[in-house]
Formats: structure tokens, C-alpha cells, sequence
């Protein structure tokens, strides 16, 4: 493609997007297709000869689009939030053709000192202190996995990354039962184990028993275990509980236990001063982090990660090999606070948003998806017909059909049809969780461009197909 075809085409590639985003409502929220109803469309071995772009155009919109669940729907209430923005896409149109590798300073100055400079504005805008220094990482998952390395360096003065696991592996890590599964898979990847991992209880609201966090750490201690790292949560996957971080801070402050937070959803709601709370205690945290894709407009991938002692972040990852060494010196190498060596100019993206947006414009958006959930639960709440199951401190509604006529598995059974068959419509998006035991549909309010009328009409949808399977019995 010469570059007379990259312009017209070009310019032809950004007319559907620009029509994309504003005719998204015409598509089904998840999408229709059968599996094998695309791969069974395309050939199965590569061109010999390059092909003319019309015809991949022509194919992305006839076989592609239709196998596409459309996230960036403002009917999209399934998962979390994975809302992108205007800004944050043309952001992402320049990085890719920049197509530039942000390994150390010098392979891209403007790359570390914009990525230095927006962490520092996130850092302040959702109240963090001053001592923690920002790096982008590609999801939260990393960001933990980092973390919990760190812990593991520095606990043993940085012996494991030389010697391995010399005397066997005594550490044990603590998360309560409703944090995500990255821990798990932290863990077995740092060589803990999954027998090592201790899910602590939860209370009535699904936030963490410090109670029973403060005893399972006696019990390891006693045992000759040595407790290495808590992870608390801001916002749970299931039920966005938010485990109360000032007591956890407290009792890990007693014991010099590392204490990780994971704020993958709940950290966007921080620009919001009057939400603050959630992170009372933030000034015992080692770590902490974000995903601005989640619900800062800002399109995947883009995590913000927090670190307090950065020595032992880059001590921990740091290695020099010599086609690396550059003369530059007192600048951040940001190569060095995490696992990848290659790493895509994600600030940019982010740089767009906050400043097209402005602080009063992403909170004005936030307030108004908090302001939602709260019309969604007062309906449920006024309801005959449904239950709330968990709080709504935040934008998730987890709620459920409920009649005492059924037993517990036929309200599972009814509440999977009901949810099923709302998707099947492809007027809105839900997914499930289970809480004690119980099938659980959670509505997630967080898309860029969601309105009152997307969650009444998603109300009104819940209500019509329930009405419908009821009929049937």
C-alpha cells in the first residue's frame, strides 16, 4: 500500500468509525452468531497475493462485524466497563502509527516524560499522596503479578531472584474470597502456590473479615509460615464490595505484612472527593492500582499502577543488558518497573482524555453512571418481582427474580433463563455472578454514552421477558 492508497483509505476507514459510533444502537449488545460461523466463512490457508483493501473492507463488515459484542453500546451492562472515547481513539490511531517502542528514555523521550507526567496527575486527582510514583502497565492482572514480585525481593532481600527458592517456599498471601482470580494465577506464577493463598471471609457485604484476616496470619506465623502479602480490594469483581482498607492497613502495619490494592474498577470513581473514603489508610499501601479502560474512557489497554518504594520495584526487575545502555542518565526507564521490555506509548491516550475531557467533565460522567445505578435500584427495589442481593455502593447492581414459592435451584434455574433470554434479544447485555450460592444477574452502568433511557429501556426488558417466562410455567 502506497501512501496515496493509506490516505484514501485512510480517510475511508475513519468515515466508519465515525459512522460506527454513531449508528451503534442498530447492532445486537452481544453478538448473534453460532460457534464456527466465522471461521467456517474464511479460507483456511493465507492469500499467495496481496489483496486489494475494498475486498478486506467488504469482508470485516459482512463476516466480522457480526461476530463483534459491542462493547462501546451504551446497552452493554455485562463484565465491567470497557468504555473508550473520541479522544481516546484518535490517541490511539497516533501511537499506532508512530508505532513506537517506549523501552527507556531515550527510545522515546516524550514517551517516559508524558507517562511520568499523567500518572503524576492521576496520582493527585484521585487522592493519592505524593510519594507514590506512577508507571502504565496493560492490565491489573500485570500490575498484581508485579506487586506481589516486589514483596517477594524485597522480604528476602533479593535473594530469590539470584538463588530461587533455596530453603523452600514459606511465604503465604492473603485476599478475601471475592478478589479477583489474578491473585490465584499470581501466585502460582511467583512460585508461592496455590496451597500458600488464604481467602479470608467476608462479612454481610462481601467486604473482608479483618477479624479473620488478623487470625489466619496468627495461625501462619505460629505454623512457621511467613506472611507475605494482603491484597485488598476497592470494588470487587462480583459485587464492587469495597474491603475496609484502614483496619486491613492497620493490622499489615502490625505484622510488616506488603500490602497490595486492587482499584481495577472502583479507582476511576476516586476523581469524585466525596468518595475518598474508600482509600482511608492509603498511606500504609505499598501498592496500588487502576484501570483507566475500565471506567476513565480511555480504551484498552491502559493500567495505572502505584508504587511507594521504588528502589525495590526496579531492584526487583531491573536488568542492563548492553544494547540497552545509553548515556542518559537521572530519567526513568520504565523498562524497569515491570515485567515487559517492549511497551506501547500509552500515555498518550490517556493524555487526550483528561485533557478533552477536563477533571470537571470525567467526574460530571461518573456521577451521572453513579446517579443511574442508583435509579436501577431503587426500581428493583420497588419491585415485586426482584431482590437486590448486594449493596450499591458504586455502579453495580447485583440483583435477582424471587418468589419464596421457589426453591433455591429453580430461582437459579429461572433467574439463568431470564437472564439468557435478555441477551438472546440483543437489546442489552447482562452477565452473572453467584452469591452464596445464589444466581446472581449483575447490571454494570458505565459506558461512555449510557443514558436514563438505556437503563429504563433495560429495565423494561428484564420485566417483559420475565413476564413472558412466568407465562409459560
Amino acid at each position: 500500500m502506497d501512501n496515496s492508497s493509506f490516505r484514501k483509505y485512510g480517510h475511508k476507514v475513519v468515515d466508519w468509525m465515525a459512522d460506527y459510533l454513531e449508528e451503534i444502537e442498530k447492532y445486537p449488545v452481544k453478538s448473534q452468531v453460532n460457534p464456527g460461523d466465522i471461521i467456517n466463512q474464511l479460507p483456511s490457508t493465507p492469500p499467495v497475493q496481496g489483496e486489494e483493501f475494498d475486498n478486506l473492507m467488504n469482508d470485516f463488515n459482512k463476516i466480522i462485524l457480526p461476530g463483534i459484542t459491542h462493547w462501546q453500546h451504551p446497552s452493554f451492562f455485562a463484565y465491567f466497563p470497557a468504555n473508550s472515547s473520541k479522544p481516546s481513539v484518535l490517541a490511539e490511531m497516533l501511537t499506532a502509527t508512530i508505532a513506537a517502542q517506549c523501552m527507556v528514555w531515550e527510545t522515546s523521550p516524550a514517551a517516559a516524560e508524558l507517562e511520568e507526567l499523567v500518572l503524576n496527575w492521576l496520582r493527585d486527582i484521585i487522592g493519592l499522596p505524593k510519594y507514590f510514583s506512577g508507571v502504565i502497565h496493560d492490565g491489573a492482572s500485570m500490575a498484581t503479578l508485579t506487586s506481589l514480585l516486589t514483596a517477594r525481593e524485597k522480604i528476602s532481600q533479593f535473594s530469590i531472584n539470584n538463588k530461587g527458592f533455596v530453603d523452600g517456599n514459606k511465604f503465604t498471601v492473603y485476599c478475601s474470597s471475592q478478589t479477583h482470580s489474578s491473585i490465584e494465577k499470581a501466585v502460582k506464577i511467583i512460585g508461592i502456590g496455590r496451597e500458600n493463598l488464604r481467602y479470608i471471609d467476608v462479612d454481610e457485604i462481601y467486604s473482608m473479615d479483618t477479624i479473620d484476616l488478623e487470625k489466619r496470619i496468627k495461625d501462619d506465623i505460629q505454623n512457621s509460615k511467613t506472611p507475605l502479602a494482603v491484597v485488598a480490594t476497592i470494588g470487587t469483581t462480583g459485587s464492587t464490595a469495597i474491603d475496609p482498607l484502614k483496619k486491613i492497613s492497620d493490622i499489615c502495619k502490625k505484622y510488616n505484612i506488603w500490602l497490595h490494592v486492587d482499584a481495577a474498577l472502583a479507582g476511576s470513581a476516586l476523581i469524585l472527593k466525596d468518595l475518598q473514603w474508600m482509600i482511608e489508610g492509603i498511606e500504609d499501601v505499598d501498592t496500588f492500582v487502576f484501570n483507566p479502560h475500565k471506567w476513565l474512557f480511555t480504551n484498552f489497554d491502559c493500567t495505572a499502577y502505584f508504587v511507594k518504594d521504588v528502589d525495590s520495584l526496579v531492584n526487583t526487575f531491573g536488568i542492563l543488558p548492553e544494547y540497552l545502555k545509553t548515556k542518559t542518565t537521572d530519567v526513568k526507564n520504565y523498562k524497569d518497573w515491570g515485567i515487559q521490555l517492549g511497551r506501547r506509548f500509552r500515555a498518550l491516550k490517556l493524555w487526550f482524555v483528561i485533557r478533552t475531557y477536563g477533571i470537571d467533565g470525567l467526574r460530571e460522567k461518573i456521577r451521572l453512571h453513579l446517579q443511574l445505578a442508583q435509579k436501577v435500584k431503587n426500581l428493583i427495589e420497588g419491585s415485586n418481582n426482584f431482590e437486590l442481593l448486594a449493596p450499591v455502593p458504586l455502579n453495580t447492581l447485583c440483583f435477582r427474580y424471587f418468589d419464596p414459592k421457589h426453591t433455591l435451584d429453580e430461582l437459579n434455574s429461572i433467574n439463568d433463563k431470564l437472564m439468557q433470554n435478555c441477551n438472546k434479544t440483543g437489546r442489552a447485555y447482562f452477565t452473572h455472578t453467584k452469591l452464596d450460592g445464589k444466581y446472581t444477574i449483575r447490571m454494570v452502568i458505565g459506558q461512555t454514552e449510557v443514558e436514563e433511557k438505556h437503563v429504563i429501556s433495560a429495565w423494561n426488558l428484564l420485566n417483559e421477558e420475565l413476564n413472558k417466562l412466568l407465562s409459560e410455567k
